[in-house]
């Protein structure tokens, strides 16, 4: 996989994203559980069906990107980012010597914005190891900078990440990642219940700096534009407040591009063990 990786990671952005856009395709519709997914959350977030081929096109090109963003150099990536809006946000933050929380839901390419940032400063980012080892490898080598430093997701990743806030570092995450048992709990996402991590929530109580960042994927393969924001709303209250606040401002930044959005996650399963969601 790797190797494949390597191969593509050669080939321009406009031409991954054109090859993207067809396997995005292929998958919708070799994949009955994929295809329910996509439509099912579409209808969820009360967006028209017809928006179903684009997400899964916009799909496969975060697929095959990641080619391009992890196999080269991170004075190769970085140019993909055509533009930055919203920036002061994070100036302000770094002016005031605090760390910085990065919210980065699945929307647009995700991948990006913590390469972006690594060139700013050390960032340290969450991850959860995927079952297949060959993905592993792939995560571990094309997310390998010299100031972009892994998480794993527990007891250890979660005092790294503390531990970069305390010396007013930037840490990042997915806070539309579906938890394990036992680190979420059911929250209201697109007025469904959603078991949503409280991990997030709590990093924002440590006094850092809260801001959302998502990359849009502009088209023809031109590149990127990230995006920081600070919350509509300060996030405050207690962590279930705050976790549901995220989830809230994740809503927000989704209708913004809503083709963009990862829809066939499955955002709405049932971690093993886990107790039933409330009755809606």
């Amino acid at each position: 996989m790797v190797f494949i990786f390597r191969i593509l990671s050669r080939l321009p952005l406009s031409v991954l994203h054109l090859l993207g856009a067809a396997l995005g395709y292929l998958t919708y519709w070799l994949s009955p559980t994929y295809r329910r997914h996509l439509r099912e959350n579409i209808a969820q977030a009360g967006l028209p069906d017809s928006l179903r081929g684009t997400v899964a096109a916009e799909t496969g090109k975060q697929m095959l990107e990641l080619a391009r963003i992890w196999m080269r150099p991170l004075e190769e990536a970085i140019p993909l980012v055509a533009e930055v809006v919203g920036w002061e946000h994070v100036e302000a933050a770094q002016k005031a010597g605090k760390g910085i929380v990065f919210l980065t839901p699945h929307l647009g390419c995700f991948e990006i914005t913590a390469q972006y940032l690594s060139s700013f400063g050390d960032i340290t980012v969450l991850y959860r190891a995927p079952k297949s080892a060959v993905a592993q490898e792939l995560i571990l080598t094309g997310r390998k900078r010299a100031r972009l430093h892994l998480a794993p997701a527990d007891l250890s990743g979660v005092r790294a990440l503390i531990k970069a806030l305390k010396k007013g570092e930037m840490v990042g995450m997915l806070p539309d990642q579906a938890p394990k048992t036992g680190e979420g709990v059911w929250l209201k996402f697109f007025g469904r219940y959603a078991y949503t991590m409280t991990l997030a929530a709590r990093l924002t109580e440590t006094g850092a700096a809260s801001l959302l960042t998502w990359g849009e994927r502009l088209p023809g393969g031109r590149g990127y534009r990230v995006h920081f924001k600070q919350p509509e709303n300060p996030l405050a209250g207690s962590t279930v407040d705050r976790a549901q606040q995220i989830n809230l401002e994740i809503e927000a930044l989704i209708r913004q591009c809503p083709s963009q959005y990862l829809w066939g996650y499955n955002r709405y399963k049932r971690p093993g063990g886990a107790d039933a969601p409330p009755a809606e």
